[in-house]
C-alpha cells in the first residue's frame, strides 16, 4: 500500500493487527508485516484476483443489477473441490494479483456509480483488517452500499465481533458437520467446531430475520448456503438439523445443486460425478420436514452457470 497521506495512519494501525496473526482459527501467529505467511501464504498487500459486477449470487443479494464482488485470492480453507481454484490454491504464486489502495477504491466507487448497491467481499476471512479498510474508505467517501461478507464459514467468533456494526449481510456456507469429512475434503477437522460457533456469532449480531429494501434487495441479515456434495447427504442432513436446532428455522439458507467436479477432482472416487437429483431432493425435503421455509433451492442444472473463469477480466462470463 503507497500511500502516505495523513488519512491512511488509522489503516496502518489496521494492518498491524497482522504482527501476530491470529484472524483466522489457524491462528498461525506468524508476523505477516515482515514478508512471513502462515497457512494462508498471504501478505499484508491488498491481494484481489478480481472486482467486478457478478449477478450469480441469490436474488437479494445480486438484484437486478448485480453486485460488486471482491475477490481475494487464497484461502483458509483449501477444498479439494473448490470452484474457484484458479485463485484459492496457496500453493499458486499470487504476487500479479496485488493491487495499490487508491487503484481499488477507484473501481469499487467506480461500479457503485453505475447503481449498484452492494459490495461483497469473498473469501475474505484471512484478509479481515483489508475488509476494514476498505469499508472505511469508501464510507469516507460518501459511498453507504451493503456490505456483505461472504465467507467459508470458517470464521473466528471474535474477529467477526470485531466486524459487528460494519457488516450488513453475512452470507457463510456450513459445509460440513462431521470432522472426518471436513479434514478430508478441506484440511480442516474443527471446521465443524469452529464453523457453528462462528454462525451462532453471526446470528446473535443479527437474528433469524433478513431485512430487504423497498426494491426486495437484503440489507441487512443472514443468508446460510450448504452445498450438497456428491455421496454425502448424511451430512447435507446433519447441517439442515443444526441450523434448525441450534440456530433457528427462520434463517434463510441457499440450498445448492451447483456442485460440479473441477479436473483437481476429475479422478476422486466420490467427487469425479455431480449431485444426483435424488441426492438432492433428500436434501430439499428434508428442509420442509424442518420447517425451513426460507431461501432458496436451486434449478438442478445449475452446475452449468458456475465456472468461473479467473484467467479472464470478467471471471463469470
Amino acid at each position: 500500500m503507497n500511500d502516505d497521506s495523513p488519512q491512511f495512519t488509522s489503516f496502518t494501525a489496521m494492518l498491524k493487527e497482522l504482527e501476530d496473526c491470529s484472524q483466522c482459527p489457524r491462528n498461525c501467529h506468524v508476523n505477516r508485516l515482515t514478508g512471513k505467511t502462515g497457512y494462508c501464504k498471504s501478505y499484508t498487500s491488498f491481494n484481489i484476483a478480481s472486482v467486478c459486477i457478478h449477478h450469480g449470487e441469490e436474488p437479494v443479494i445480486s438484484g437486478r443489477h448485480g453486485i460488486c464482488n471482491i475477490f481475494f485470492t487464497n484461502c483458509n480453507l483449501q477444498c479439494i473441490y473448490c470452484q474457484n481454484h484458479q485463485i484459492s490454491d496457496n500453493q499458486i504464486s499470487r504476487t500479479g494479483s496485488q493491487m495499490e489502495l487508491s487503484q481499488l477504491i477507484n473501481k469499487i466507487t467506480s461500479i457503485l456509480d453505475t447503481g449498484i448497491t452492494h459490495v461483497g467481499f469473498v473469501s475474505p476471512s484471512h484478509f479481515i483488517p483489508h475488509v476494514k479498510i476498505i469499508i472505511s474508505k469508501v464510507e469516507a467517501l460518501g459511498y453507504k452500499p451493503v456490505w456483505v461478507f461472504n465467507s467459508n464459514g470458517y470464521d473466528k467468533p471474535e474477529t467477526l465481533r470485531t466486524l459487528e456494526g460494519m457488516i450488513d449481510v453475512y452470507l457463510p456456507d456450513l459445509k460440513y458437520m462431521e470432522p472426518a469429512l471436513a479434514y478430508k475434503f478441506s484440511d480442516a477437522r474443527d471446521y465443524p467446531d469452529v464453523a457453528t460457533k462462528a454462525l451462532k456469532e453471526m446470528y446473535r449480531q443479527k437474528g433469524s430475520a433478513l431485512h430487504l429494501d423497498d426494491d426486495g434487495n437484503a440489507k441487512s441479515g443472514i443468508i446460510v448456503r450448504h452445498l450438497v456434495l456428491p455421496g454425502n447427504v448424511e451430512n447435507s442432513l446433519k447441517v439442515l438439523q443444526f441450523i434448525a436446532g441450534e440456530t433457528s428455522p427462520r434463517i434463510h439458507v441457499s440450498l445448492m445443486s451447483q456442485y460440479y467436479p473441477t479436473k483437481k477432482v476429475k479422478n476422486h472416487p466420490l467427487l469425479k460425478r455431480s449431485v444426483t437429483r435424488e441426492e438432492y431432493r433428500q436434501v430439499v425435503d428434508e428442509m420442509e420436514v424442518l420447517g425451513i421455509d426460507n431461501g432458496w433451492i436451486q434449478e438442478f442444472e445449475s452446475s452449468d452457470f458456475y465456472q468461473p473463469d479467473f484467467e479472464n477480466e470478467h471471471p463469470f462470463e
